[in-house]
């Protein structure tokens, strides 16, 4: 069992990782706004669906060798970090994209939907991210079971993901129009996002090693 602190920061992070613009965030409200909020909900059915095989294969593996070969955490934060740089310049860059802005997409049925949904959430690096590099630095052995405390830690951000997700899908067309209607109010946004994203890569570059 983590310490209720480190639980509290993951949750923390992962909130922040989940309001961050991405494949995901791109992909559901788009669906939602050409499809419908019941699309936007089944195409998030996959897309949890690929939370939880990130997790498990984090828990079962990944996390035991980021824990018992100290270079490989090494290599794995300093990649993650630069990542989270790259996604924060995205952000913040001229003519960045705003996650608001609707992407067109073809009418598709239920199982497509869930397949895609799936398969942009597994091939989503800033999920890899979550996973790989900042999962194992809220892990503690001497706390009982390594495995144990990856699950709890991966259930608890997916749990934040998929409501988040659900109410962003649900409102998504409202949340546009808003945007649409106060374009500075986006630039903000994608300003604070972009911060929150370079803060989480200098703090995860600077972590000591555990």
């Amino acid at each position: 069992m983590p310490e209720l602190s480190n639980l509290l920061a993951f949750a923390a992070v992962a909130l922040g990782m989940v309001l961050t613009p991405g494949p995901n965030m791109v992909y559901l409200i788009s669906r939602s706004i050409c499809q419908g909020r019941t699309a936007g909900l089944i195409s998030l059915g996959g897309v949890a669906l690929g939370f939880v095989v990130y997790m498990l294969c984090a828990a079962f593996g990944i996390t035991a060798l980021v824990l018992a070969v100290p270079y490989a955490y090494d290599a794995i934060r300093i990649t993650g970090a630069a990542y989270l740089l790259w996604l924060a310049w995205q952000a913040v860059r001229p003519g960045g994209r705003s996650p608001f802005q609707v992407k067109e997409l073809s009418k598709d049925g239920p199982a497509k939907l869930f397949l895609m949904g799936f398969l942009t959430n597994l091939l989503n690096p800033k999920i890899a991210v979550m996973y790989l590099s900042l999962l194992p630095q809220f892990i503690d052995p001497a706390r009982g079971s390594v495995l144990g405390q990856a699950l709890l830690l991966g259930t608890t951000q997916i749990v934040i993901s998929v409501l988040v997700n659900a109410a962003i899908a649900l409102s998504a067309g409202s949340i546009a129009m808003f945007l649409s209607r106060r374009p500075s109010f986006a630039v903000v946004q994608r300003w604070v996002m972009g911060t929150v994203l370079a803060a989480l890569a200098v703090r995860m570059a600077t972590e000591a090693r555990r």
